[in-house]
């Protein structure tokens, strides 16, 4: 979820371009995971941010997470993140990182490219726009398995 950031944009010399911003409070939340090793990823968008989303998200990773495998998630100090959201499944363990350590989870620089490449300077007519211009920002940035290897990958996370 996001009120629509304004970046920097591509100007004729001495030209001050006018951008639209989003004044609306309409959201969609966009949980999503991310495995570094080999780039397959989950995610959900849903209207809510909520325990309720936190755990149906983390369903969707237990069910992604093949048998044999363990799948570790990393989560910060959102009011959604518990641990209690995953302690129905057997194959899902969470780490949470220290207050104030945004660069330590790797999601973190996917929602920046996100916003960065797909929604910033831009308005969006209402919740099923926001849906689907969030899906396909997704979409976009996970169609590129080495780009999202690449931007998740981390030399503390390799495990083997």
């Amino acid at each position: 979820g996001q009120q629509n950031p304004t970046t920097r944009i591509w100007a004729k010399t001495g030209t001050r371009p006018r951008i639209v911003k989003q004044q609306q409070f309409e959201y969609g939340y966009l949980f999503g995971a991310v495995c570094p090793a080999t780039g397959q990823t989950e995610a959900l968008v849903s209207p809510f941010v909520n325990k309720e989303a936190m755990t149906q998200h983390m369903r969707q990773i237990s069910q992604a997470t093949p048998i044999g495998r363990h799948a570790v998630v990393i989560i910060d100090g959102a009011g959604w993140h518990t641990h209690d959201t995953a302690s129905e499944f057997s194959n899902l363990t969470l780490i949470k990182l220290p207050p104030y350590s945004p660069e330590l989870n790797p999601i973190e620089q996917v929602w920046s490219w996100i916003r960065q490449h797909c929604l910033s300077n831009r308005i969006f007519s209402g919740y099923v726009e926001i849906v689907d211009e969030v899906s396909k920002a997704w979409n976009q940035f996970i169609s590129i398995p080495e780009r999202v290897k690449k931007m998740c990958s981390r030399e503390w996370i390799k495990l083997i």
